[in-house]
């Protein structure tokens, strides 16, 4: 798993209160990131299984197994964090409960219920906060795209629906952001920690998302969507136990 430092700073995230805009400052310690999407090879090499979807045919020049993860789940993506932990001698993030729903969980729709809690002082793998995940994203800017506010130079950056053929592609193949993160707009959704609900009200430091909520949060978009969706700021979620060819991940740790 290569990693990437990411320094601490801030990130400003906006708002809107009775009609007005305000701004809310979240302030975050550094972390590493992992500098590529999880790709097939490393799941399957620590998980035993490769649930993509896109598991042949890669386009010309390409490597199956660098090929972003996907079709996994939530819980597949905690459940790989500790996993990876256990291998590499780390302490595991994550306390998985199959036995007990949780009930932060407030899906009416969902049967699969893990409580999945944090053993704080570990310092193993886990999914990046919503804070982390954007913050790293825009690696000091402060534009629509991390390279800039138009969309001419996204094609060096991601791939997404005008150019991926309608498929995944190797990892690290675009080019990186100011943090030397690859694939952080396009190739596959990231699932983040976070439970899906509406922004802070007021300044936050290491912000770890909504209490409840029924959905979590995904960025970075796919290979399947628009230029229109890969901007920084852009917010989507999906059910945690959800499976789709465009869901994937990648990891964060202390």
């Amino acid at each position: 798993m290569e990693m990437v430092s990411i320094p601490a700073g801030t990130l400003t995230w906006k708002n809107w209160e009775n009609g007005i805009e305000f701004e809310v400052i979240i302030t975050l310690s550094a972390f590493k990131m992992g500098k590529y999407q999880v790709t097939q090879e490393l799941y399957e090499a620590v998980m035993g299984v490769n649930p993509s979807g896109f598991n042949s045919n890669p386009a010309t020049g390409e490597t199956q197994g660098k090929r972003p993860v996907e079709m996994v789940t939530w819980y597949d993506a905690v459940e790989f964090c500790n996993a990876l932990s256990i291998l590499e001698g780390l302490t595991p993030y994550y306390i998985i409960d199959k036995d007990n729903p949780d009930p932060n969980n407030i899906s009416e729709h969902e049967t699969l219920k893990w409580l999945v809690t944090t053993n704080e002082p570990a310092n193993g793998y886990r999914l990046p906060t919503e804070a982390q995940w954007e913050y790293a994203c825009r690696a000091g800017s402060t534009t629509n795209w991390h390279f800039g506010d138009t969309e001419n130079e996204l094609v060096n950056y991601a791939w997404y629906n005008a150019n991926s053929g309608s498929r995944t592609h190797q990892v690290g193949l675009k080019q990186p952001n100011a943090f030397g993160l690859y694939d952080m707009y396009g190739n596959v959704w990231e699932w983040c920690w976070d439970w899906y609900g509406n922004l802070p009200t007021s300044s936050q430091t290491d912000y770890t998302g909504a209490v409840s909520g029924s959905v979590r949060v995904v960025r970075g978009v796919s290979w399947y969507d628009s230029a229109e969706y890969t901007r920084s700021s852009y917010r989507l979620n999906f059910h945690p136990y959800a499976r789709d060819f465009s869901m994937g991940f990648r990891v964060v740790r202390p």
